[in-house]
């Protein structure tokens, strides 16, 4: 509990600007975490899938933020000039 007693100490000191860069910073050590524990879990079975899985835990560690399924398919679509905000 002193953990977070002088957590919420220092929180208060901070301006909004530096308390908005740590809400941030937790919510990126939470969705490692999250990362990390599914990435236990898969175990590739073929080579591509071996050398895809090791660029994704690459892209993870250096922070890339990985897209959704429909971040994704609007990326595509957007590339490809057929992407149109209804």
């Amino acid at each position: 509990m002193a953990k977070e007693k002088q957590l919420l100490e220092h929180w208060r000191e901070l301006t909004p600007e530096k308390q908005q860069k740590v809400l941030e910073f937790v919510e990126s050590l939470k969705s490692e975490s999250e990362a990390t524990s599914i990435n236990t879990e898969y175990i590739p079975q073929t080579p591509l899938a071996q050398k895809l899985w090791e660029i994704r835990q690459r892209a993870i560690a250096s922070g890339i933020k990985l897209l959704t399924a429909a971040e994704i398919e609007q990326e595509l679509a957007e590339r490809r000039g057929g992407y149109r905000e209804s």
